[in-house]
Order: C-alpha cells, then structure tokens, then sequence
C-alpha cells in the first residue's frame, strides 16, 4: 500500500497534498473539513500588513477631522492591528484544538519592520508553523538589490523571535531566481514554494477599462513552477513545494517526479470543495501502486535537472518544433 508521508515546512505530512492559504482556510469549520479530508497540512488565510493599513486608511478617510492628531492615529493604528491580530490568534487556537493536521500561520508581508514581531505571537497561539508570503512589486526607481534585501532582512528578523519552522512563499520576479533561491534556502528557513499568485490586472476593450483578470488559476498555470520545481529541486538547502494551476492528480505527480516534497493547492477547492484533497490522495496512491512505489521517496526528483539526464528543464527555444519549418 502506498505510504504518501513526506516533510515539509520542517514538519512530517501525511500527505503532499497541503490546503494553500486562501479564504477556504479562513474560517474553523473550513479549515475541520480540510482536515478530514486528509490534507498534509492547512495554511491559514493571510493576514495581510497591506489591509490592515488599508482599513486604516478607509476608517481616517471617514474621520478626515482627525489628521491632525498624530497621537491619536498612531493609537489607532495599534487598536486596527490588535483587532486583527486577536481574530487571527483565535483561529489558531480554535483549530489546533479541534484538529491534528499540522496548522501553518501566514503573514503576507510588505515590510521588514515590527509587524513581523506578529510571528512570536503566532507561535505562542499554537501554530506549528509559519509561512511568509513575500514579494516587492519591481519599480523603476528601485533596485534590484534592495529589494532581494528585504526577503533575508525580514527571514531574519522573524528567525530571532519564533522557534517554529519557518518557510517563505515566493514569486519568480528575480533577476537571477536560481541563484537568490539558493541563497535563500541557505538562511535557517525550512522550506520554500514557489510561486505565490497575485491580482492580475486585465482590460475590457468595449468598457476600455482597467478589470481583474481570472481569480482562481487554470489548468495550464502549473507549467511555469514546474520548470522551476525541475531546476530549482536538487541545489537547495531546505525542502520546496509548489503551487498555483495544480488542479489534479496528474500535475501533483509531474511536481513530485520534478523533486517537489509537496504542492500547494487552492483554486481547485474553490472549483470541488475538500474532497478534491481525498481525490488527489487516492488518485496519486493509486498511481504509485501501478508503478510499484511504496514511498514518495522512491521517486521524487527521479525527473529532476540534476537526478535525470534530460536538458528539457533550461531549453527556452522551440528549435525541435519550428526551426527548419516555414509559413
């Protein structure tokens, strides 16, 4: 019988298949169904630093007679934050009692200052882990150096204050993504996946508007994190996992040939609901006993850019396909 234990976030899973953060892990009795469904592990919805200054913000707007209050803003500022701190704090305190899946905090973080001093608190409420969702948007007046600082400034800082494994979600908006992912892996954390999904912006050409794009990842989104996952997989320091665009079995397999130690998964529990976890987990341990593998072990990375001989990982041209061929 296929065994589907693995680690990850320094933690023994039961299962790969890990419920990313996402409104499906906001709420307790989500996150109880997630559960029993049999995910590995369950990251609970992101707090955000963005919102909560944002609901700042919203609440002064409405207040505008008081900008010229500097203590009672800063007063204010704190009170929005405990608020939301205290929400979060409950949640993990209300699924670790009623669960025994390893429960993952998530701070999205846009700064490396004292917000991150939040993560001391997410242990003592009983987390087993914590993530951080990181990214800084690339602008032009900025450099690329400053802003790879801001990912070991702020790992740093939440290494000192929390004894709880730590890992980071990231994007791929790298100049040279191998080498600060290496780098990366190398500071203490325990585990890294690629790569986090942002609000994507679109346009409607009747309307000639500025609009959201799709909300949930497509089927086909996996592509770029598993080219990744096959490069990136056998020069770490700490264990990686992948996500956005895995819908199924089959491309929560290609993630664990290309060396993945687990896949995050949302859009799909948005589409299926929690069974889709009880799907993956029989469908990749039906798989396994096809092929006559007992453990996850037996196979992954055996796809990997360093484990296989194939160079497919680094190719970015389609000379096979179109270079002798004309239209």
């Amino acid at each position: 019988m296929a065994n589907l234990s693995t680690r990850f976030f320094g933690l023994d899973l039961k299962s790969p298949v890990i419920a990313a953060s996402s409104s499906m892990t906001g709420h307790a009795e989500q996150v109880i169904k997630l559960a029993e469904a049999g995910a590995g592990a369950i990251v609970l919805k992101s707090i955000f630093e963005e919102e909560i200054y944002l609901e700042l913000q919203e609440e002064l707007s409405q207040r505008s007679s008081l900008h010229a209050d500097p203590e009672y803003l800063d007063y204010f500022d704190y009170v929005i934050k405990e608020e939301n701190i205290k929400k979060y704090l409950k949640l993990i305190s209300e699924v670790k009692a009623r669960t025994n899946v390893p429960i993952v905090a998530s701070i999205n973080c846009v700064s490396s200052g004292e917000w991150v001093l939040f993560a001391r608190k997410i242990e003592e409420a009983g987390a087993d882990a914590l993530e951080l969702n990181m990214f800084v948007y690339p602008e032009v007046y900025k450099s690329g150096e400053n802003d790879e600082q801001f990912y070991f400034d702020t790992i740093t800082k939440v290494l000192q204050v929390v004894k709880i494994p730590v890992s980071i979600k990231i994007s791929h908006y790298f100049t040279n993504l191998p080498g600060i992912v290496q780098k990366l892996s190398q500071t203490g954390i325990s585990g890294i996946t690629i790569f986090n999904r942002f609000y994507s912006p679109d346009i409607d050409i009747q309307s000639q508007t500025v609009v959201v794009s799709d909300v949930l990842s497509l089927p086909d989104d996996y592509i770029l994190p598993l080219r990744w996952t096959g490069i990136l997989s056998g020069i770490l320091s700490c264990d990686l996992a992948a996500t956005t665009g895995i819908h199924t079995s089959e491309s929560a397999l290609k993630f664990l040939l290309a060396g993945a130690s687990a896949i995050q998964i949302a859009s799909v529990l948005y589409i299926e609901g929690p069974l889709a976890i009880t799907r993956m987990n029989n469908e990749i341990a039906h798989w396994m006993d096809q092929k006559g593998y007992t453990n996850l072990s037996d196979f992954r990375g055996l796809l990997s850019q360093t484990s296989s001989s194939t160079q497919a990982w680094g190719r970015v041209q389609f000379m096979k396909y179109f270079g002798e061929k004309a239209f």
